[in-house]
């Protein structure tokens, strides 16, 4: 080749160009996990106001590169980030279990009220399984279902778990749920990968009076999914019969089934949802049980076991009706010595394929790993990857209703353009708007996210740059992110 060093600048260009072209419509969220003071609060027995400064200081980073949704584990191990009639204050907030933080506050409402603030996504994320982290330590008071129903508990690799083979176990998991759906204004349940716990080698998991019990003649494995599949079947209904518009989404393990054992899996040799957890995603997915799934695709591009490039695919070709939120190991990067995760461009490579893929979205676990990286990660998602604005994709089989369109008018002030609107009422929660600025004679092109200026709950907006004769349209966005048809364009005239 005669020119490499033209040619290599050229791939630049073009890979960067792929990376600036965001869609408008993409989950950017960010696991903050609880349990052991992994991400938030960042060790126990902190004061409230240092608890909350330390999620403010999260969620202004978040806001300041792009991301729009926080995934915040509220239940870690039977325990509360909230007042609950049902479980005790978890330890990791105030140091001791059923003690509350001090001063006493809520900490699941303080976080809503400051995600909404930023127009941010809040999803409740719940560990629906998991009863003690040691085994041979229960801190629960002595009404708790840990000590008042032993039957429901069982001890398996060291951890405590309720076991999704009993009736009542499950039925007190779902009322300690949906008492939050029901309470709190909570964007989205959100549950992980703990079904069946991950297996233990030599060791059997402890169900054996569950399923005598309750088998009805099926295979341990079969009647262990089905066990799974009750629960959340039951709770996507319920949780829509409480509030139609808060969403229900599972984080999977990364692997559903591997084709050695079924033509419909993966090209992979891992561990699996469907044979190791017992859970069978595609099929809630199939039956529209979850109105998203975020595979926990945690391995880099041509992994031998679990190739993130033989993942993708599969996952996007099984979730047509519902939405895919790609799970991305920025935990890899935190000490790595070793390609490929030394270097930001393991996980940059792994959104642009997901982009070209058309998921709707990208999960990061977790948070404090952006802290203890460099930050050429986080630099590149505000300068590049996350530059634009975007909104969560829509749901339109939660509602597809959007609201009426807002009417503009311009004017100009001393420090630039005005432009203010009526506000539009569109359901219980503050509407949303977007302002999209478009140059002379530019395509009012309402899908490229480059032209948008502005997310607001505000119903005016400055744009303290008026070198152009910028026009300016407005629409506005329900709670679920449908969105109007565009206002009047308002322009200054000369």
């Amino acid at each position: 080749m005669r020119y490499p060093f033209l040619c290599c600048l050229l791939c630049s260009f073009l890979f960067l160009f792929q990376a600036s072209a965001a869609p408008k419509r993409e989950l950017r969220a960010v696991w903050i996990a609880t349990v052991g003071n992994i991400d938030w609060p960042s060790k126990q027995g902190l004061s409230a106001q240092q608890q909350q400064q330390e999620f403010i200081n999260h969620l202004n980073f978040l806001q300041s590169h792009g991301f729009n949704a926080v995934i915040v584990q509220i239940r870690p191990a039977a325990d509360a980030f909230y007042p609950s009639e049902y479980e005790p204050w978890s330890k990791y907030l105030s140091g001791k279990q059923g003690q509350p933080p001090f001063p006493k506050y809520d900490p699941l409402e303080f976080m809503i009220a400051e995600c909404h603030k930023r127009n941010m996504e809040f999803h409740a994320w719940f560990n629906p399984y998991r009863a003690l982290v040691a085994s041979n330590s229960n801190p629960n008071p002595a009404n708790h279902a840990t000590r008042t129903h032993p039957d429901w508990i069982i001890s398996y690799g060291g951890k405590s778990y309720f076991d999704p083979g009993n009736p009542e176990a499950r039925e007190y998991i779902l009322k300690v749920i949906l008492d939050v759906v029901h309470r709190y204004d909570i964007d989205a349940v959100h549950i992980d990968d703990y079904f069946y716990p991950y297996p233990v080698a030599g060791k059997a998991f402890g169900d054996q009076n569950s399923y005598t019990k309750y088998s009805n003649g099926q295979s341990r494995e079969d009647w262990r999914r089905d066990n799974v599949n009750l629960f959340v079947s039951q709770l996507n209904v319920n949780i829509k019969k409480e509030k139609s518009w808060v969403k229900f989404g599972v984080s999977p393990f990364g692997i559903w089934r591997n084709d050695n054992k079924d033509a419909e899996g993966s090209a992979t040799r891992g561990s699996s949802c469907y044979d190791d957890l017992y859970s069978d995603v595609k099929l809630w997915v199939e039956n529209k049980w979850v109105d998203y799934v975020a595979p926990q695709l945690y391995w880099q591009q041509g992994h031998r076991v679990a190739n993130y490039d033989v993942l993708l695919p599969w996952w996007k070709q099984h979730t047509p009706a519902r939405q895919l939120y790609i799970g991305l190991g920025v935990y890899n990067m935190v000490n790595a010595r070793a390609t490929p995760w030394n270097s930001p461009n393991e996980i940059l490579e792994q959104i642009r394929d997901a982009r070209q893929e058309h998921a709707n979205g990208f999960v990061f676990y977790s948070m404090s790993s952006f802290y203890k990286i460099s930050s050429a990660l986080s630099d590149s998602l505000q300068q590049n990857y996350f530059g634009t604005i975007a909104v969560p994709p829509a749901m339109p089989w939660l509602d597809r209703t959007a609201p009426p369109a807002p009417v503009a008018r311009i004017a100009v002030v001393n420090n630039g353009n005005l432009i203010q609107w009526d506000p539009v009422i569109a359901g219980k929660e503050a509407t949303k708007y977007l302002v999209y600025r478009f140059a002379p004679g530019e395509k009012m092109d309402l899908e490229n996210a480059d032209n948008i200026v502005a997310l607001t709950q505000a119903t005016s907006f400055l744009d303290r740059d008026n070198s152009k004769q910028y026009q300016y349209i407005i629409t506005a966005l329900d709670r679920v992110w449908n969105e109007s048809e565009k206002s009047n364009a308002v322009y200054i005239k000369n």
